[in-house]
């Protein structure tokens, strides 16, 4: 199979992590002034609860799929063998989960209450089994899964201003949420068969793929644990009201963590191509782009939303919101945590096969998690479930490098901390003036963006910083249709 354009992947996903930044800011904002901290934080808690199914039903599948078919991706007679046994694994996890599922339904008090929200949202359980996402990540079809997403983020966008009117619809909100994020997966299972073949293959071979699966799925778990507990724990410990707070303040932090980690999720299917082919050479090298890439786009973004918290709250969700100022400041600087994490576990470890480090590292995070929630959200509620997420993240980060601090010490001592630092600081001194002029929170926000994001930007192109020049020279080749390898 060709090789897909490094460069026209990246911007195809940034394509895409815009379209995950651009709707959530047409839709939250009213959203949220329709529904409230309640009707958002019923909606939230439910999706929290329905991810740890979907969690058991994926069992890892998602990150190893992406790793297994990139290795026989040249090989359509194994690609499809692969997919089809993942697949199948998929659709009989799906099974069970349901099975579980609706039993809870039936038995505890909080989900029976909600018993139609639930069953909607669970909709994604097999809706992402039957999508086999990992398979087109894994050929690195990253045009495709943009533009169909895309289309149907923009449907899903109409739908939210024509269907939800009152406090009442978070139900409706809850269904239109699985439809701009899971409903595309009917065509991946339509198109699937330009790739693989879809009769049934004889001998198939499950065992095979059972022990990395289990490993994987077990890295999911944590994972979910410490993402998603916090939510859940929240829920159960205090009120519909304060899982609302925190959701708003999740919400703008996993629209940033998509921009963050943007380079990195296109770069796992070619860093597993790299070490199957043993081009080692390249594979260093990509990853040091990453991290580069982290700490340039992660350190601004961080710091401006601690800056401008309350305003880019109050703007997204309304003034009922004003509970989530605090939570967001503490969470932010998640962004460069998961930035980081994303790059030394996702693209080092796991093409390496060193998936039990990451497994560690995210059993750390969600231990950690479990704790700091424990004691700190009686007291501080959704501030507490923030600096439970921000502790978590940090223990991650530790696990990991400590694993690899021989590998990515090199890679960490190139990135141009001074540089960084002096733009951030000239970026500060541009935009945080704005705030005292007494304007609306939009406006503050625009006036603000282009003053920081513009200074920190022209300082690093003043410090010929090559990462921004290579940004900058890739966006230019896109628009003359020059993107080459």
């Amino acid at each position: 199979m060709k090789k897909k354009s490094l460069k026209l992947n990246f911007i195809m996903n940034i394509i895409l992590t815009m379209s995950s930044f651009i709707f959530p800011l047409i839709t939250f904002p009213y959203v949220s002034r329709i529904l409230l901290p309640i009707g958002t934080g019923k909606v939230s808690l439910a999706t929290s609860v329905i991810t740890y199914f979907s969690m058991f039903a994926q069992l890892g599948i998602p990150t190893y799929g992406i790793r297994a078919c990139a290795k026989v991706r040249d090989n359509r007679e194994e690609l499809s063998k692969v997919a089809q046994e993942l697949l199948i694994i998929n659709i009989i996890m799906s099974a069970i989960s349901y099975i579980i599922l609706f039993a809870l339904l039936s038995f505890v008090p909080k989900f029976r209450c909600e018993k139609k929200l639930y069953v909607i949202l669970s909709f994604t359980i097999i809706l992402t089994a039957i999508g086999m996402e990992w398979l087109y990540k894994a050929l690195e079809q990253y045009t495709y899964i943009t533009v169909r997403s895309v289309i149907f983020k923009f449907i899903a966008l109409i739908a939210m201003f024509l269907l939800i009117h009152e406090q009442e619809d978070y139900v409706v909100y809850g269904a239109i949420t699985i439809f701009a994020a899971s409903a595309s997966n009917v065509l991946n299972l339509i198109n699937a068969h330009k790739y693989i073949e879809l009769k049934p293959i004889r001998n198939y071979n499950f065992k095979r793929h059972l022990k990395p699966v289990l490993i994987f799925f077990a890295m999911s778990c944590a994972t979910t644990i410490y993402t998603n507990l916090d939510t859940v724990m929240l829920g159960f410990m205090t009120t519909d009201a304060e899982v609302g707070y925190y959701n708003a303040a999740v919400k703008i932090k996993v629209i940033l963590v998509s921009v963050v980690t943007s380079l990195g999720t296109v770069l796992l299917p070619r860093a597993s191509y790299y070490i199957q082919t043993g081009e080692l050479k390249e594979f260093r090298r990509i990853t040091r782009k990453a991290l580069n890439f982290v700490m340039l786009i992660a350190t601004p973004l961080m710091l401006f939303f601690i800056y401008f918290a309350k305003e880019g709250i109050y703007f997204l969700s309304g003034n009922a919101y004003s509970g989530s100022i605090v939570p967001m400041q503490v969470i932010m600087p998640t962004l460069l945590l998961i930035g980081i994490t994303n790059i030394l576990g996702i693209q080092i470890l796991v093409p390496m096969g060193r998936e039990k480090v990451v497994l560690y590292s995210e059993i750390a995070g969600a231990i950690v998690d479990i704790i700091v929630n424990a004691l700190l959200i009686p007291k501080y509620a959704s501030t507490g479930a923030a600096i439970g997420t921000l502790v978590a993240e940090f223990a991650v980060l530790v696990v990991q490098y400590w694993s690899l601090k021989n590998e990515v010490r090199d890679s960490f001592k190139q990135i141009h901390y001074i540089k960084i630092a002096i733009a951030l600081v000239l970026g500060s001194m541009a935009s945080l003036w704005v705030k005292l002029l007494g304007l609306g929170n939009f406006i503050t926000l625009v006036i603000s963006a282009v003053l920081f994001f513009g200074a920190y930007a022209l300082v690093l192109l003043a410090f010929k910083e090559e990462m921004v020049i290579e940004i900058l020279e890739t966006f230019k080749l896109k628009k003359r249709g020059e993107v080459e390898k």
